[in-house]
């Protein structure tokens, strides 16, 4: 599991990611300051969060089976492909349908323009989704580097350039159907494969088989993390699903930047030890040390940095995100507490219980959601904490059966991340104690205690002797391989 060639991928994508989360969030950034308002922002969540309770169904699940099926050949992939194909069609063709409805649900017409641009965009998945699963499957992370790059930078020049002409969320459905086009041209370009045509259904039974359970899934999921958009949409107003939107964001975008990506490395990975036969305790309880050593710090950070960074990065308009990302950071110590809770489930067969969890995971997401936004918006926000704590309860007791892991490393593991994450937001709380507050805390003040809770960090990481330095080590060691081999050759 700790191979080089496993940690070589985890940093291509990582790098990947990293420019990914970089593009999104200058555009992000931009768009929300300078053209905008929130009310226009939640319009959209509104309009892709219905789209998205259909096209839950998108994938398949051809993703992980292309990556995961230990017995590949042409016809099977040809068969996902077909399957993609129909699937693509009839969720667009659905979506297309909703569009009035969710309009006169809404009472926004609004809705309708953006909800038919959004439906197109869903056409051009299937052109990606296998190009993507080969490549992952291959673990060349390498070319899904230039791919999510390439779809990432096509989405920002679309988004910005349509909200600078005037054509407000209209701007953000456009770019996602660019960002689709763009990862399928290079997908196909960098994998070498080709769209075959005719499609055939022959042979599909594998996949339909295998989609059948996930998309099962998929529509648990989707109720529970579409939910708080169309909820707060329909309780409260469009500007509250733009502030929530903001929140979730950005917690989003720095989990996916610190750990989001690996889990793709970890998905083939994982399921080359499920054929080897090899426990997979040890490598679990790795991973969990590298994503709560990392994602907790990162979310600790945000949370105490909320105030002054959204009002520095987005302006006094965009205030009430600052409240509702205190809580919706501090939620993710939960969720990322036992990672890989989807995929190793799959990877053993197990789809049948975990599809049971996932639908009490969802109702106990939408209940608590409810309950929160009846009070108020930041009481959704709030609500993602109890949601946290039970999200964890559900599935704690079915990874540790399925595992093998002992709560005795995990509890420790767990207790060395949250010293790390007091450690690293300790800098700026610091500066709130013996300084001015939050909201008059300035970039150079804000960045200085970010990197001060960042070195913090890293000498932490030593000094309680945590697991996961071993890996910061080794990926270190990698990147000075990497950096000494072209002069080498020059020499």
């Amino acid at each position: 599991m700790a191979s080089s060639s496993v940690r070589g991928a985890a940093l291509w994508s990582m790098g990947g990611q990293y420019i990914v989360f970089a593009v999104q969030f200058a555009v992000s950034v931009v768009i929300s300051r300078f053209f905008l308002t929130p009310a226009e922002v939640g319009l959209f969540s509104i309009a892709l969060a219905a789209a998205m309770m259909v096209s839950i169904l998108q994938d398949f699940g051809i993703t992980r089976y292309v990556a995961g099926e230990a017995d590949l050949d042409e016809r099977k992939i040809r068969g996902a492909y077909s399957v993609s194909i129909v699937f693509a069609l009839a969720i667009g063709l659905v979506i297309l349908a909703l569009a009035w409805p969710v309009a006169r649900f809404y009472d926004d017409a609004r809705l309708l323009p953006l909800l038919c641009v959004i439906a197109g965009s869903y056409l051009l998945v299937p052109f990606g989704i296998v190009p993507s699963a080969l490549l992952q499957r291959e673990m060349d992370f390498r070319s899904l580097f230039w791919v999510n790059v390439g779809a990432a930078s096509a989405n920002a020049v679309v988004a910005v350039s349509l909200a600078a002409a005037g054509w407000s969320a209209m701007a953000l459905a456009w770019a996602a159907v660019a960002q689709q086009g763009v990862r399928a041209l290079i997908g196909m370009g960098l994998s070498g494969w080709r769209s075959p045509f005719p499609i055939r259904l022959r042979g599909t039974r594998p996949v339909l088989r295998f989609g059948s359970g996930m998309s099962a899934l998929y529509v648990s999921g989707a109720i529970g993390t579409r939910s708080p958009e169309l909820v707060i949409g329909r309780l409260i107003d469009f500007a509250a699903v733009g502030l929530y939107g903001r929140a979730m964001g950005l917690a989003g975008q720095l989990q996916t930047l610190v750990a989001g990506a690996i889990g793709g490395v970890f998905y083939p990975a994982f399921a080359r030890i499920r054929d080897r036969g090899e426990d997979m305790a040890p490598p679990y309880l790795r991973v969990v040390s590298g994503y709560t050593a990392t994602v907790w710090p990162a979310m600790a950070l945000l949370a105490a940095a909320s105030t002054p960074l959204v009002l520095i990065l987005f302006g006094p308009k965009w205030a009430g995100v600052a409240p509702l990302l205190v809580w919706i950071a501090l939620s993710e110590f939960a969720f990322t507490a036992l990672p890989l809770h989807m995929e190793i489930p799959v990877l053993m067969g197990r789809m049948k219980k975990l599809l049971g969890l996932n639908i009490l995971d969802t109702v106990a997401s939408l209940s608590l959601l409810l309950v929160g936004a009846w009070f108020s918006l930041e009481g959704a926000a709030l609500s993602r904490i109890a949601y946290g704590a039970a999200w964890f309860v559900i599935y704690a007791g079915f990874m540790r059966r399925l595992i093998g892991f002992g709560w005795g490393g995990m509890v420790a593991i767990y207790w060395k991340s949250a010293l790390l994450s007091l450690a690293t937001a300790g800098p700026l709380l610091a500066v709130y104690a013996f300084g001015p507050p939050p909201a008059e805390v300035g970039f150079l003040t804000l960045a200085a205690s970010g990197a001060a809770g960042c070195l913090a960090w890293l000498a932490g990481l030593f000094i309680i002797r945590h697991p996961v330095r071993h890996e910061v080590i080794a990926m270190i060691a990698m990147l000075g391989g990497a950096a000494r081999i072209p002069a080498r050759r020059g020499a």
